[in-house]
């Protein structure tokens, strides 16, 4: 009687010691997926300039580089690495100048899209990131596309919100620029001037919204801030300057389109007065494998409509990208 009560008795304990295990497996499984879905902040040294990065999601999924746009930052993709690093590995880096990447003096680092892409490129080569979707914005275009066409082997898709690759897309916004490309002097760039005040920062982020109050005000406070820094305007002049040099590739970009025909996300804000919606149709002509969608937005659609987008995203990747 005593045996079978102490072999009872041992029967339970190791029926209770299997369920604390599994428990406590379960609860380290659960912190060890947390600590992999959380953004990292990140900093990495490329040819002397220190890239400031945010990083999300398992390195085993695959991997969705996201490029942003003027005058942000990676700060412009955070709902998109809270969101998708569930499923997918984020990488956001801020070019030199901007974000919390280091801001090398002109006289060191050449403000250049050609320099850029050259910079994020080897930034990916170091993290040895040989498979990725590209998602591009604004300014992401053409670092974007600049990156794709020396290696169409390793973009497995392209996500669009509002990056431009055809002469169409370049709306009414671009009349000041356009003027300091046909003659750059102290007049043309001081005219350009208002586009880095608060005001004209806050325009960016809420002309065609369908609500104001929809967008955070803390986007163009950041960036504000910024932009406020010795030499941040000048640099910038250089880089809307030379934006006329992407102009010049764009019958090399829609070629490598028709050429590889990437898998392509469009997801663009019809409002946007830099490029507007003509800019998106404009894909069609080279892309056949397209999914196209139009929100009532502006520039920054991401701010209004990144619920919607990132879902759209979610689909489209797992869809095209295994």
């Amino acid at each position: 009687m005593k045996k079978t009560n102490l072999l009872m008795l041992l029967v339970v304990f190791l029926i209770l010691a299997c369920k604390e295990i599994k428990a406590q497996s379960t609860i380290d499984n659960s912190i060890l997926r947390q600590k992999t879905l959380m953004t990292k902040f990140k900093t990495l040294e490329v040819n002397g300039v220190h890239i400031a990065y945010r990083e999300a999601g398992n390195p085993e999924n695959p991997t969705i580089v996201l490029l942003h746009g003027f005058p942000s930052s990676s700060h412009q993709y955070r709902k998109v690495l809270n969101q998708l690093s569930d499923t997918y590995h984020l990488i956001a880096p801020d070019y030199p100048g901007f974000g919390n990447s280091d801001f090398p003096d002109s006289k060191d680092y050449e403000y250049t899209f050609d320099n850029l892409s050259v910079t994020i490129d080897a930034f990916l080569e170091k993290k040895e990131v040989s498979s990725y979707a590209l998602m591009i914005q604004d300014f992401g275009a053409p670092v974007g596309f600049r990156i794709a066409t020396a290696h169409p082997e390793r973009v497995t898709a392209i996500i669009n919100q509002n990056g431009n690759a055809y002469e169409e897309g370049l709306g009414e916004a671009w009349a000041d620029v356009r003027a300091l490309w046909k003659d750059r002097n102290k007049q043309t760039e001081e005219a350009l001037l208002p586009v880095f005040s608060l005001e004209g920062l806050k325009w960016q982020y809420t002309h065609g919204v369908r609500n104001v109050e929809n967008i955070n005000p803390d986007t163009w406070h950041l960036d504000y801030l910024r932009l406020s820094r010795p030499n941040a305007h000048a640099v910038n002049l250089d880089l809307f300057y030379d934006y006329q040099n992407n102009i010049k590739l764009y019958p090399k970009w829609q070629k490598y389109l028709r050429d590889n025909q990437p898998p392509l996300l469009v997801v663009w804000g019809k409002n946007d007065a830099f490029f507007p919606e003509s800019g998106a149709a404009a894909f069609k002509k080279d892309v056949k494998n397209i999914d196209y969608n139009i929100y009532d937005t502006g520039h920054f659609a991401l701010e209004e409509d990144g619920d919607k987008i990132i879902e759209k995203i979610r689909s489209f990747m797992s869809n095209t990208v295994k």
